[in-house]
């Protein structure tokens, strides 16, 4: 009688960057079943320099990665902003996003905010009301009441649903 090797239960964080407030969630993967672990928002000061915000969102995201220790990370990429000075700061608090994980030696994938929706909720033009509804449908446990938490679970899940496959645009 041979038996199947046991299959690893993968640790997935999901990071939705923002200057003011970068949103984390957290699921295990294992095989098709998703599980929710935690999630929550870090936030900057705003009366804060640029480069002291940044930081804050650095020892926060570092903090969450040792303690909750993900094998994974995934981060939604940046959308075009109302204005040139608006996208700078959130490219550097995207940085930020994509550095952290890297820095702690996971793997970080990139999915762009029309692929997370289409994924979590069937459309690529979704409201963050339908991405937050559908997370708790997905994740029953999760109770999500910020908007920047769910759509960081709802990275997450994205990349549960697309993790292994090359480079997805939408």
């Amino acid at each position: 009688m041979t038996t199947l090797p046991a299959r690893k239960v993968v640790r997935v964080l999901g990071i939705d960057p923002g200057l003011q407030r970068t949103g984390w969630g957290l699921i295990t993967v294992d095989g098709n079943t998703l599980g929710f672990v935690g999630c929550g928002v870090i936030t900057s000061r705003p009366e804060a320099s640029l480069a002291e915000r940044l930081r804050q969102l650095h020892d926060g995201l570092s903090e969450i990665i040792a303690r909750e220790q993900p094998d994974e990370a995934a981060v939604e990429e940046t959308f075009v902003n109302k204005d040139a000075r608006s996208a700078l700061k959130l490219g550097h608090a995207r940085g930020v996003a994509l550095l952290v994980p890297a820095l702690a030696g996971l793997t970080v994938a990139e999915y762009a905010a029309n692929l997370v929706k289409k994924t979590v909720t069937g459309s690529g033009h979704a409201e963050k009301v339908q991405v937050q509804a559908m997370i708790r449908v997905l994740l029953p446990k999760s109770a999500v009441s910020q908007a920047d938490a769910a759509d960081a679970l709802a990275v997450a899940v994205t990349h549960a649903h697309h993790r292994g496959i090359p480079e997805l645009k939408v």
